[in-house]
């Protein structure tokens, strides 16, 4: 089991965080990291792009010039595809591109990109993040504190906080979650990964627990003891 520091908003150290070998310690698979990526990024694409056929484009029927006799190339209607403003061949339509993704090999995926995390010293804990009111200011000061003002920043909260949020969110380089929806992608986009106590604790014990029927099992076990 490893440790990492634990940090003050003013950057001091203020003790140290046990991790989870079962969270923090696994084996990278890259293959399921890669198919994680890709389902998020296909998932995220809204499938809207449209083009027009030659039978939907607005223009006259109309046969163009009579068939023989012009010394022209036959033409049928002004919709044709080799016309300027002709319909579209083989163009984009409305599709779903989203693409499923199992619980498990979801979970695993994470767990890979975690673990890589801290390998490389990506992972910061600061023991706790308030606010009396939003401000940017205040917020952007403790980044600097913790020498984050200069990379992208993964802020995982254990619960949205309304004023943590609202002081974090006008930084570009800044994108909150929380522990229950923190993804791979998301993980492997930012450079440093800043969680709260609570928040890195959280995600251990959601982590940890089984999966879908086997954790109903769990529950109704621990409910009849």
């Amino acid at each position: 089991m490893s440790q990492l520091p634990v940090y003050t908003t003013a950057g001091k150290t203020a003790g140290a965080f046990d991790l989870a070998d079962e969270v923090f310690a696994v084996e990278p698979c890259m293959a399921l990291v890669h198919q994680a990526v890709v389902t998020t990024l296909a998932n995220m694409r809204q499938g809207t792009a449209d083009s027009k056929t030659r039978g939907e484009v607005k223009h006259t029927t109309k046969k163009l010039f009579r068939q023989k006799g012009t010394g022209r190339a036959r033409q049928g209607m002004r919709s044709a595809p080799h016309w300027k403003g002709g319909g579209v061949v083989f163009g984009p339509h409305p599709r779903d591109y989203s693409l499923s993704f199992p619980k498990k090999m979801r979970r695993k995926a994470l767990l890979c990109a975690l673990s890589s995390k801290v390998a490389d010293g990506g992972i910061m804990i600061v023991d706790a993040l308030s606010f009396e009111k939003p401000q940017t200011r205040t917020a952007y000061g403790i980044l600097q504190a913790l020498q984050l003002n200069d990379v992208r920043v993964l802020l995982v909260l254990d619960k949205m906080d309304e004023q943590v949020m609202l002081s974090f969110r006008n930084l570009p380089n800044v994108h909150i979650t929380t522990s229950d929806k923190v993804g791979t992608y998301e993980v492997l986009s930012a450079d440093r990964i800043l969680f709260t106590v609570d928040a890195i604790q959280l995600l251990q014990e959601l982590k940890q627990q089984p999966l879908g029927a086997a954790r109903l099992l769990v529950q109704h076990q621990g409910g009849a003891e």
